[in-house]
Order: structure tokens, then C-alpha cells, then sequence
């Protein structure tokens, strides 16, 4: 566990009478594990948040997964609504929103029950989901999280969690509709990066209300993520080339971190619940993509496809199991109506989140999910990805074996 930022509590300054904050306080000098009895603070707080002097009404939403990346994007906005009584921040590291009260502990901790009272919402957001975790301890830490958070947040008397998963849980089939309906059946195996703890994890959400009474949960599933994140499907755009599989009909359909974030937002305010799908309108074809981001393809027969994939991922030399090349070959776009009909809309287009990611991703060399330095990302222009990746896997072996490794 990580100890508290001093940045952070510097930022704070001093109270009113001239004292600094000490470590695990708030700019009141009030510990900021103290308790949720102490979510809004004291009245000096409470008019320090809002210049007018009257305490804001509305939810107290907490936020697990808190310092960084979604979590943190969504903890600065509910900061700063004025629909937002109060914002409980939960991590391992205390993150950079001042406004937010910070509790430090691991998700798994029984502890969070504690620190979750007095809060109306929480949103669960600490999940691992990194290419390079071990896929037993991702698990161990993903589906031990949400079990704990869903047990505290009922011991709480929390009334709503939030989970967020992916639209991945859809799986990815030829025969799937185009567009899914939010309401279809959940088909994908756990044979892609993440997705059987993505599935696991909906189905402690789907059990939740029934084990207790008066909590509600509310699932929210992003399409392809876009917007600092780092997954088999955005390494796909790193590639020399565009691997499509012979027979195939990939679309593709983005969801921006800012769309998934206002999402949420709307999740946690409860204008809307239920089973959420979220992305931008509509979708692209295989082919606008490739003339859109003016990478070539290279086609490939699927069991070619698919058996190099596995055996390279199989002796360790790609973080990417087989199973997330469905995702790159068949459709799994999604409608997005629930939201719709609350009034959400996407900011973000197609081809906007397209146009980012391929501006992200420059100066990666990325072959079947695996960074290449550049030297082996030119013979994968040269030769083609499957044969550069292959050509790499043995003098790596041969290395090894001078090595006596």
C-alpha cells in the first residue's frame, strides 16, 4: 500500500488557524479516514467547496480505483458538479483531486465497509485489466475486489454500486446482430485477456440484489476504450500491418474515456440503471478503417491466424491469448439506448476516437500484441507481422540457449 502523496497535501495548505495538514488529513485538519459520519465535513469545509455558503445537495458518491486513470477522471467531474453532495475517493495512493476525500486501503480489505458509510453510490473501479499481469493474481485481485465491494457497500447501507465491465462480455460471433441490443445474451467465453473476470464479475452483480435486499447495482459496458489505455485491441493500431483473418467481418466501435466518464456520471446520479452499453454511434467497416488510418492489411487463413497466436502466447513471447483475436474478427458493436433515452449522448465520433488512438499509438511497434523494438518493427514491415514475430520468437529461443538460460 502506497503512502500518501505529500504533493497532494501540500496543495491543501494551511487551515485557518495556520496549521499544515498532516499526513491522512483534509485541509481541516480532520483525518480523512476518520469515518463516512465525517463525509461532508464541517461548515467551514462545506463553504470552502461552495463560495455561496449553502451545502450542496445530492448523492455522496464514492469511487473505488480513485487515483488514476478512469477513476480519476470521474472523481475530478463529480468534484465539480453541483449535483454532488460529496466525493469519497478510495485507492492504494491518494490521487491529485483535493476535493474528494481520501481514504488509502486495498479494495480487498473488509475495512472499506467502514469507509463506505454514509455514502449513497459507489462506483467500482478498481479492476485490473494490464496485458502484463499475471493472469492468476488479475483474477485473484479483480473478482476478491468486487465481492468485498459489494458485501461492504450492503453492510454499509450503500443503496446502489456501479460495476464496469466491457462490451467484450457480449463475445465476439459472426452471427452476432449488428447492433447488439443492451439486453442480449452475455456469449463470450473467458478465452480473452480479462474478459473471464469481466464475466465473473457481472455475475456477482446479477446475485448482489438478491444476497441483499435494497442494493441495487447497475452494470455500464464500454466498447473499444480509447484515451490513455493500453490493451490487445488498441496494440492492434500498432501493428505494421492490419491482420485480418480470411472470412472474416470485423467492425469496429470506440468509446472514448471522457464519453465512459459522463457515462458514469450519469450511473452515479441515477439517470439511468440497469445494463448499460456505451460508445460512439454507430460503427466501422474493416475497410474505412484501414483507409482511414492508411495502414495496410495483411490476410491471413484463420487456423494459420489463430494457431500461431496461440502457440506464441503458449511459450510466453505475446501477453495476448487467441481469444482476443475474435474481437478483431467478428462484429460485437453495440446500441447504446439505455443512455439515449436518459438524454446521454457520445462527444466523441468513430473517427474522432480512431484519429486519437492512431495519434497515441505512434512510434509503437506492436506484432500479435507484443512490443517490438525498431529494428524487429522494420523487418515486420519488410516480411510480414506472422513471419517478423515468428523470425523474433526463435532468436529469442537462441539467445536463451547461448545464455544456458
Amino acid at each position: 500500500m502506497s503512502s500518501p502523496d505529500p504533493h497532494a497535501l501540500a496543495e491543501q495548505g494551511p487551515d485557518e488557524h495556520g496549521r499544515e495538514p498532516h499526513d491522512g488529513e483534509n485541509s481541516a485538519g480532520h483525518s480523512a479516514d476518520h469515518g463516512a459520519e465525517q463525509a461532508d465535513g464541517p461548515p467551514d469545509v462545506r463553504r470552502t467547496r461552495n463560495p455561496g455558503g449553502s451545502a450542496r445537495r445530492g448523492p455522496v458518491i464514492a469511487v473505488t480505483g480513485a487515483a488514476s486513470g478512469v477513476g480519476a477522471a470521474l472523481v475530478t467531474r463529480l468534484a465539480a458538479s453541483e449535483e454532488v453532495k460529496q466525493v469519497v475517493a478510495i485507492d492504494e495512493r491518494r490521487g491529485d483531486c483535493a476535493d474528494a476525500q481520501w481514504h488509502l486501503l486495498d479494495v480487498r480489505d473488509p475495512a472499506i465497509a467502514e469507509k463506505l458509510r454514509g455514502a449513497d453510490v459507489v462506483v467500482h473501479l478498481a479492476l485490473d485489466l494490464d496485458l502484463e499481469t499475471d493472469p492468476a493474481a488479475r483474477t485473484a485481485y479483480n473478482v476478491r475486489g468486487t465481492q468485498t465491494v459489494l458485501t461492504a457497500a450492503a453492510a454499509a447501507g450503500v443503496h446502489r454500486v456501479v460495476l464496469c465491465t466491457s462490451a467484450m462480455v457480449y463475445g465476439a460471433l459472426p452471427d452476432n446482430d449488428i447492433p447488439l441490443s443492451e439486453d442480449a445474451e452475455l456469449r463470450a467465453t473467458a478465452e480473452a485477456t480479462g474478459v473471464g473476470d469481466l464475466l465473473e464479475i457481472e455475475r456477482l452483480g446479477r446475485r448482489a440484489p438478491r444476497a441483499h435486499p435494497g442494493l441495487n447495482v447497475t452494470v455500464v459496458r464500454p466498447a473499444v476504450l480509447v484515451g490513455g489505455t493500453d490493451t490487445a485491441l488498441t496494440r492492434y493500431f500498432e501493428s505494421p500491418r492490419l491482420l485480418v483473418v480470411a472470412g472474416s467481418r470485423p467492425t469496429w466501435q470506440f468509446c472514448h474515456v471522457e464519453d465512459l466518464v459522463s457515462a458514469l456520471e450519469y450511473a452515479a446520479l441515477e439517470k439511468v440503471e440497469g445494463e448499460l452499453a456505451v460508445g460512439c454511434e454507430g460503427w466501422l467497416e474493416q475497410e474505412e478503417v484501414e483507409e482511414l488510418s492508411g495502414i495496410r492489411r495483411m490476410e491471413l487463413p484463420s487456423a494459420v491466424a489463430l494457431g500461431a497466436a496461440a502457440r506464441l502466447h503458449r511459450i510466453g513471447l505475446t501477453p495476448s491469448p487467441a481469444g482476443d483475436l475474435a474481437y478483431t474478427m467478428h462484429p460485437w458493436v453495440v446500441s447504446v439506448s439505455g443512455l439515449h433515452a436518459a438524454g446521454w449522448r457520445p462527444r466523441w465520433t468513430n473517427e474522432e476516437v480512431l484519429a486519437e488512438l492512431l495519434q497515441e499509438v505512434a512510434g509503437r511497434h506492436t506484432v500479435a500484441g507484443r512490443r517490438l523494438g525498431r529494428k524487429d518493427a522494420t523487418a515486420a514491415g519488410a516480411a510480414g507481422a506472422t513471419v517478423a514475430l515468428l523470425g523474433a520468437a526463435a532468436a529469442i529461443r537462441a539467445a536463451r540457449r547461448r545464455r544456458g538460460i
